[in-house]
């Protein structure tokens, strides 16, 4: 079940939020370092990141989904947001450039649904962001954050995920190497543990990024040839039976010949 919106918001105003907003930040940022003029739609509770691209994007919207509640976005501005069921996206065919999931795909009760529902509504040829938990870091074992909640992801199952939905995906990132814990010595240390873990690409991170490209056709299987093979067996060829009084072999009246 997806946290409350008050929970994802109270976890982004505290110290440990600041770190984690501004190092996933810098990771997406490396990977989608510009959006010109593209309609961009964040899924999840998105809106902390979603403001990377919001100056020079055409439109910027964020979907949250009803069973985590939603929240006004920007707050000094009409709101952008919207309270909506993800597996059915109030979104016309190819209406939107590119789509950005946080905090949504760990939280999916169907996350082939969810990715089903986000190629229907991309044009082709648009690109998807996931930041989605590792399973081998710290930050999807602890639940002091909202990372640690739900499924979490392993790289290898990230990418058979999209491949099975339609989606290629072009590039990976990491992000949050630091601890979670929210001591104020390991918040400060934060920015060392982030630069010696992308160097070095440990401890494992926090985040798996991955940035995909919507497939227009799902590649067929290559069909392997059938061979045929010739048996000669011996077929029986069924003979009529002679009527009753009938010679056998002939083709008498049934008469005797003596009279």
């Amino acid at each position: 079940m997806p946290l409350d919106v008050l929970d994802l918001r109270s976890f982004y105003a505290s110290p440990l939020g600041h770190v984690s907003r501004r190092f996933l930040g810098e990771a997406m940022a490396r990977l989608w370092p510009d959006t010109p003029n593209a309609a961009v739609l964040g899924i999840g509770y998105a809106t902390p990141y979603l403001s990377l691209w919001r100056r020079r994007a055409e439109r910027t919207i964020a979907f949250m989904p009803a069973a985590q509640g939603v929240v006004n976005w920007p707050p000094d501005e009409p709101s952008c947001t919207a309270l909506v069921d993800p597996a059915d996206l109030p979104l016309p065919d190819g209406s939107v450039d590119r789509v950005v999931l946080v905090h949504a795909l760990e939280a999916a009760d169907n996350p082939a649904a969810l990715l089903s529902e986000v190629w229907r509504v991309l044009m082709p040829g648009g690109r998807l962001m996931i930041a989605a938990p590792n399973r081998r870091s710290l930050w999807a074992r602890l639940d002091t954050t909202p990372f640690g909640d739900g499924r979490p992801f392993s790289r290898g199952q990230l990418n058979r995920l999209m491949r099975e939905t339609m989606f290629s995906p072009d590039a990976w990132g990491e992000a949050l190497f630091s601890p979670p814990l929210p001591w104020r010595l390991s918040v400060r240390a934060a920015p060392a543990w982030e630069r010696i873990g992308r160097r070095l690409s440990f401890p494992p991170p926090g985040l798996h990024l991955v940035d995909a490209t919507k497939q227009l056709y799902r590649p067929a299987p290559a069909r392997r040839a059938r061979r045929f093979s010739l048996s000669l067996e011996p077929v029986l060829a069924p003979a009529p039976s002679p009527r009753v009084g009938e010679a056998p072999g002939g083709a008498g009246n049934g008469r005797s010949a003596l009279t």
